[in-house]
């Protein structure tokens, strides 16, 4: 077999921190909002979950770290000091790791910012989502445009690697808005930025407002020519796309989402965080409890909250390595593929199926890679139900 990657080698470690100051009616994140938070407790329980995966992983090798949420500015400089220092302890972190930090303009100052990098994080990126003030009021946001572009020049004053989110196909949004707005974001942009269509997930205020009728959105069409908008507008900046709602300049992708796109082993600490870690040559899935309580419970009586561990078979993980492959534009790298799965991409396709894609042009495929091509890239979703099923 080729060894195309070390899949069992390089490790990313993904910490959830759950607490928000309010929570966005669009979001379905594990996040809650609580009046106080004691934080040594919370450093301390997530050292210990750490500690556990640790053993589990044995000896690895970091190659990133993400602080997700809920908002994990809200934490304080000494915490996140703290988890990477136990990181570090636990297995081989290099000086070359990508370490992120999630933030909300509205918890970030220049002191803080200059903390966290004296800490050790050397990424960040800010949940923006939109550059209007009336639209940031409409999607529950906390902060202004002002602010916004505040947070923005502070995270590229104190972090050479940065990058911010923005929603589009929003409530009123017209194509030439969203394509003034993304410009002006452009030009605010370091080299990445992350652009996301506004979806409607169950168990949200806005599903329920959406069913009702009482939230409109732009139709297919429109949010299709978004999509297309969005892609050719960064491609010609010079941030091309190189997932379906992320785009960098060459060599600035987010290293920690690429270890979940490409596959790799990854820890996930905290409450409702996921992970995919080899022990034994065998892949799990794990996810944690994701109440902060009953996480917080289980971690102080056995040092780990795990609700889930699953072992995958070959097929389940095959099928899990296309749905994620297929969302990079460079797709599915074929000798990847067989290295972590045990054979060839083709003994998991429907071939008859898969030869009928290539004619349409929906899908691409050489040598080295499977990909979705920019016929099929707004038709994923039903690419990979055809290619699955």
């Amino acid at each position: 077999m080729n060894n195309a990657r070390d899949f069992e080698n390089s490790l990313a470690v993904y910490v959830h921190w759950p607490f928000c100051r309010a929570k966005c009616p669009y979001c379905d994140f594990n996040s809650h909002v609580r009046e106080t938070i004691d934080e040594e407790m919370w450093l301390e329980a997530l050292c210990r979950e750490l500690d556990h995966y640790a053993q589990l992983s044995g000896p690895r090798s970091i190659g990133s770290i993400f602080f997700g949420g809920g908002t994990p500015s809200l934490m304080s400089a000494r915490t996140v000091e703290g988890l990477i220092d136990r990181i570090g302890k636990n297995w081989s972190l290099s000086d070359s790791a990508e370490i992120t930090l999630e933030a909300n303009p509205t918890s970030v100052e220049a002191e803080k910012f200059r903390d966290f990098a004296a800490a050790g994080v050397n990424r960040v990126s800010l949940g923006i989502q939109s550059l209007r003030d009336d639209d940031l009021k409409a999607l529950g946001r906390e902060h202004s445009v002002a602010e916004a572009k505040e947070a923005i020049a502070l995270a590229q004053k104190y972090f050479r690697r940065n990058s911010f989110d923005l929603i589009y196909a929003r409530m009123g949004q017209t194509l030439s808005g969203w394509e003034r707005e993304l410009r002006e974001a452009l030009d605010l942009a370091a080299d990445h930025l992350s652009l996301y269509q506004l979806t409607m997930e169950k168990g949200t205020p806005f599903h329920a407002l959406y069913r009702k009728g009482q939230l409109i959105l732009p139709d297919e069409k429109i949010s299709a020519e978004m999509y297309d908008l969005t892609r050719e507008v960064c491609a010609a900046a010079g941030l091309p796309a190189y997932e379906v709602s992320n785009h960098a300049a060459p060599d600035e992708e987010s290293r920690h989402n690429m270890a979940y796109w490409t596959y790799g082993d990854y820890v996930g600490v905290g409450p409702g965080a996921h992970g995919r870690l080899t022990v034994d040559g065998r892949l799990h899935a794990t996810s944690q409890r994701r109440k902060p309580e009953f996480w917080l419970g289980d971690v102080g009586d056995k040092g780990h909250a795990t609700e889930q561990d699953e072992i995958l078979d070959s097929l389940t993980m095959a099928e899990e390595m296309i749905m994620m492959g297929l969302r990079l534009s460079r797709g599915i790298a074929l000798a990847d593929f067989e290295c972590r799965i045990g054979g060839p991409l083709a003994g998991y396709l429907d071939q008859s199926r898969l030869e009928a894609l290539l004619d349409q042009e929906y899908l691409h495929m050489d040598q080295a890679h499977l990909r979705v091509t920019a016929k099929g890239a707004p038709l994923l979703n039903y690419l990979l139900g055809e290619l699955l099923a």
